[in-house]
């Protein structure tokens, strides 16, 4: 999708030429790109990064708890994979709101699925011990998955910064809160194996 910038017309100013029987108007407009506008466009282009950093961290997950070699990375990546889902669904609702002129809605998002994760981890670890032995293709999936979960850390935690309007820093601040814990539980989980 193509988002362009939207122009107003800031100043306008005008002149008079008076001859007898001859007036000549000429009016000059001068055009500058709209801050609302502008501001919206980089709104929506880190949205749409973001609706895009979610999928391909959904897929990954998905393909990384097929490879899982033990029932917890199994269940960890699943719970990763849909966790990023809902941060997709929340990313484009607000987008679709955004083009559809309704602004940025106020997401009921609360991040709540890192305690889910944290009481799988810990269940699993009374259930199973620890003696595991992990494939190294499965050491190579949590080391990426910590690598992703930091990016998007960190593309968060600078939109949040970067914007003026409190609700869509209130809701990057929530999502990058969620994303550190999901980077917390992959290094808990990289330690266990």
């Amino acid at each position: 999708m193509n988002i362009g910038f939207y122009y107003v017309y800031i100043s306008t100013w005008s002149f008079y030429v008076s001859l007898p029987g001859l007036i000549v108007e000429e009016t000059h407009h001068v055009r500058r790109k709209s801050t609302v506008a502008t501001e919206q466009s980089k709104t929506l282009a880190g949205l749409q990064l973001a609706i895009q950093m979610e999928t391909d961290g959904k897929m990954y997950y998905q393909k990384a708890a097929e490879i899982s070699s033990n029932q917890l990375g199994k269940q960890l990546f699943q719970s990763l994979a849909v966790a990023e889902d809902i941060h997709r669904q929340e990313f484009e609702e607000i987008y679709s709101a955004i083009c559809s002129k309704k602004g940025w809605i106020k997401a009921d998002y609360q991040p709540s699925g890192d305690r889910k994760l944290r009481t799988l981890f810990s269940r699993a670890v009374k259930e199973i011990g620890t003696n595991i032995k992990a494939l190294p293709s499965e050491l190579d999936a949590v080391k990426r998955a910590i690598d992703m979960e930091i990016k998007n850390y960190e593309f968060y935690k600078s939109r949040s910064q970067a914007t003026t309007y409190d609700v869509e820093r209130e809701f990057y601040e929530a999502v990058t809160a969620e994303e550190r814990g999901h980077h917390l539980i992959l290094l808990d989980y990289q330690e266990y194996l």
